[in-house]
Formats: structure tokens, C-alpha cells, sequence
């Protein structure tokens, strides 16, 4: 090749690239490749019968090793059939003491292998989890009871978690008809010497892309906690897309996730579902500990962690060690990481790939940025050219009132401004699973 072609075929290049950088083409081919897949597998399970994420659950148990960790935990490690004999049990054992396929069972535990037992018992029985948050109590937590519906209570053995329950324990049972199930030693056993029966199909008959897999509750920073519905068919996508996206691998030598963050919170929920479902191993830290947090780590083999918030800053504010490094981990998937924190976070401890998302837990817009390298580090989620021409009549920035807070219309028309790179502001709900709104 002569220095003239070179020279071309070096600019091509070059303006390639710049193109590409500028439009997001390649990132938003292989968004759309992703949700294409997690289109195709939903509506080949839905055309077998077996949407429902118990059944997902079972063709992991069926597919793996016998020997496959599904479950760490420092009280107790289980494989994937050891974790299925377990909620078969817990769901015998809550369908004998109120649960109800069509009423979510309430689940006021502590990170824990029993808050997953309880988790999939529920979803084998047709219906989901209501998550209260353990720390909750008097009428927060008589609220978040009330308009979940639920009519069984299953709460942790911690004695903080005893004692808040037992201090409303009679408007539970007389004003909400509940019944308590107190998770001790001695419950424990009962469940224990349940015989693990496979659950009827039967429960799981009227399961579609509209039934809730869990009912998760906002923090309640703007009054009292409001509950929201988890759907089947938005989880699906969620975990089936950002598996694909960020290359997770189940099995032997497969992906283990070390989740450390509230399992009652929708982060750290919705993340230990989808590896139920997708057979990647959950590692399950009891809470977060700056200190124990990289022991655990390394205890578990976990190749991946998920955060909230400040958890990179209070791991970067801790001493430097020599043993920093040492740990399998590539990947971090969460969200609220900061500038100032990120590439500091990567080089100090050798995490490779972040995986952050941008949405809230009844919101209906979500962006995810897979950060690789510098290029994406500090950077929000964000679409291209190809998923602004898609999404052009779904999401539309428009002009606000500033003074009002409300969205600006034209005194003549009354018809609102769309705007270009200004936040977005109105949305066009394409069906009802879209937004299905609070529940209660």
C-alpha cells in the first residue's frame, strides 16, 4: 500500500471512528441485538408454557451439575438442588399457613439463603414476595402490611426484628388478619422435615407478563413507603439483557455475584431474581461492611458485586492493602457511582467492567452504561442515533414551567414544546405493562 492509500484508508478510519463515537452506533446495534434475544427467549418461553420465573428456576436445577453452588452465604452454602428441595419445603409449609396464590406473602427478613427459600416458595405457589424493610416498624411497617394485601408474615429471627413486629403484633393479626410466622430455630426444623415434594403446576397456571414477582417499596424519603409491582415480563428483559450485555456465564467456573446490599431493596432484589433464573451463583453478604466487605468476597470466589450509592467511596476510603487486588472480581453492576470515585475505584482494585443503570423502582425509562474502559467511565446511559430515531414519539423532552414545576403549553393550543437535549418530561405509554402504577 502506498503512503497516499495509507494515508486515506488511516483518515476512513479515523472518521469512522469519530462518526461512531459521536452517533453511538455500535453501542446501540448491540443494545438492539440484546433486546431482540430477550424478546425471542420470552416468547419462546410464553409459547411453552413456562414463563413463569419458578420454571426458569427449575430448568437451571436441571441443567447444572448437582454439585453447582447456587447459594453462599456465611451460615451455609447450597447447591442448586439442595436450594430447590428448600423451597419446595417453604412452600408446603407457607401454603398450609395462609399463603394464597393470588395475595403476595410478606417477607420481613434479614439478608439470608431463607429470604431466597422464601422468595422462590412464593413464586412456586404462583404469587411473589412483598419485601418490607427489616428496619421498619409501628405504623411504617403496619402501612407497607396493609396495602401489600398479604396474609402471611414471615419474619426473621433477629430479636430487632422480633420485637418491632412484636410491638404491633396485635393490630397485625386484628386489623390486617395476618398471621405471623416467626422464622426461629425451632420453625426451621418444622420446614426441615417437610418432605420436598415438587409444587403443583396448578399455581402457576394464571402466571403471565403482568404478574408481579415481587412487590418492592420506595424508600419513603417523601412520606410513607409506596409499594410497586415488580412485573414478569420487565424482570425477564432486565436480567436477559444485561446477562447478554455484560457477558455473564453460569455453571462451574461460571459468574458468582456477591450481593451484599438489602435484598429487600429493588437493586439488590431484583439482581439475586435474575440469577435464580439464570443460574449464576448468589453469594449473599448478611449487610455491608467496609471492613469484612473484600474477606467475603474472596471467601465466596465472587467474580462480581453489586452497589448502591456510596458503597465504591466508603470501600476507597479504607487503608490501602497489599491484598487489594486480591480477588477474581471483573465486574460491578449497580448504580450512584461518582466521577471523582470511578477510575480510582478501577485502579486501586483491578475491577475492570462497570455496569451501571439509570432507573427507579416504578419508573419506566432505564439507560445502562457498560463501562469497559476510560471512554465510558464518568458517563451517564444514554441512547444513540438509532434508539433516539426509535424511541422519537415514546420519549420526548419538552419544555417546563419553571415557576409551576408543571410542563409548559401554548395558551392557544394548549399543546406542549418538544425540545432538543433538555430533560425529558413526557412519555408516551406504548401498552400497560409500561407503567402499571402503585400498588394499593
Amino acid at each position: 500500500m502506498d503512503l497516499g492509500t495509507a494515508t486515506v484508508a488511516g483518515a476512513a478510519v479515523a472518521a469512522a471512528a469519530y462518526i461512531d463515537g459521536k452517533l453511538q452506533i455500535r453501542k446501540d446495534l448491540r443494545d438492539l441485538w440484546n433486546v431482540k434475544r430477550a424478546q425471542f427467549e420470552w416468547n419462546r418461553a410464553v409459547k411453552k408454557g413456562e414463563p413463569s420465573l419458578w420454571s426458569q428456576f427449575e430448568k437451571q436445577v436441571q441443567r447444572l451439575p448437582s454439585s453447582t453452588t447456587c447459594l453462599w452465604s456465611k451460615t451455609g452454602t447450597y447447591t442448586w438442588s439442595e436450594t430447590r428441595a428448600q423451597a419446595c419445603r417453604y412452600a408446603e409449609f407457607l401454603s398450609t399457613h395462609g399463603a394464597q396464590s393470588n395475595k403476595p406473602v410478606a417477607i420481613y427478613l434479614q439478608n439470608s439463603p431463607e429470604f431466597m427459600f422464601s422468595m422462590l416458595a412464593t413464586w412456586s405457589l404462583g404469587t411473589a414476595p412483598a419485601m418490607i424493610n427489616y428496619n421498619l416498624s409501628g405504623d411504617a411497617l403496619l402501612h407497607c402490611l396493609k396495602i401489600s394485601s398479604s396474609k402471611v408474615l414471615v419474619v426473621d429471627e433477629d430479636a430487632g426484628c422480633r420485637q418491632r413486629v412484636e410491638d404491633v403484633r396485635d393490630r397485625i393479626e386484628q386489623e390486617l388478619g395476618m398471621q405471623i410466622i416467626i422464622l426461629d430455630s425451632s420453625t426451621k426444623a418444622t420446614i426441615a422435615a417437610i418432605s420436598p415434594k415438587p409444587v403443583d403446576a396448578r399455581y402457576r397456571e394464571h402466571v403471565d407478563g403482568e404478574t408481579p414477582v415481587c412487590l418492592i417499596y420506595t424508600s419513603g424519603t417523601t412520606g410513607l413507603p409506596k409499594a410497586s409491582h415488580f412485573h414478569l415480563e420487565r424482570i425477564w428483559f432486565l436480567g436477559d439483557y444485561r446477562r447478554r450485555l455484560t457477558n455473564q456465564t453460569s455453571g462451574p467456573n461460571g459468574d458468582v455475584f456477591y450481593n451484599c446490599m438489602p435484598l429487600y431493596h429493588g437493586t439488590g432484589g431484583v439482581l439475586a431474581a435474575g440469577c435464580m433464573a439464570s443460574g449464576l451463583t448468589l453469594a449473599i453478604g448478611r449487610k455491608f461492611s467496609t471492613s469484612g466487605f473484600w474477606d467475603e468476597i474472596r471467601e465466596s470466589g465472587a467474580t462480581a458485586f453489586v452497589y448502591v450509592g456510596e458503597t465504591a467511596r466508603y470501600l476507597l476510603s479504607a487503608p490501602p492493602s497489599s491484598r487489594d487486588k486480591d480477588h477474581k472480581v471483573r465486574l460491578m453492576h449497580g448504580n450512584g457511582m461518582r466521577p471523582d470515585v470511578w477510575r480510582k475505584f478501577q485502579e486501586r482494585f483491578g475491577v475492570t467492567d462497570v455496569m451501571e443503570f439509570f432507573n427507579s423502582t416504578e419508573g419506566v425509562f432505564t439507560l445502562n452504561n457498560y463501562s469497559r474502559n476510560d471512554h465510558y467511565a464518568d458517563a451517564v446511559g444514554h441512547h444513540g442515533a438509532i434508539f433516539r430515531t426509535v424511541f422519537h414519539k415514546t420519549y420526548v423532552p419538552v419544555k417546563l414551567d419553571y415557576e409551576t414545576g408543571e410542563i409548559w403549553r401554548h395558551p392557544k393550543t394548549g399543546f406542549a414544546q418538544r425540545l432538543h437535549l433538555v430533560r425529558l418530561d413526557l412519555l408516551h405509554q406504548p401498552h400497560q405493562l409500561f407503567f402499571r402504577g402503585r400498588a394499593n
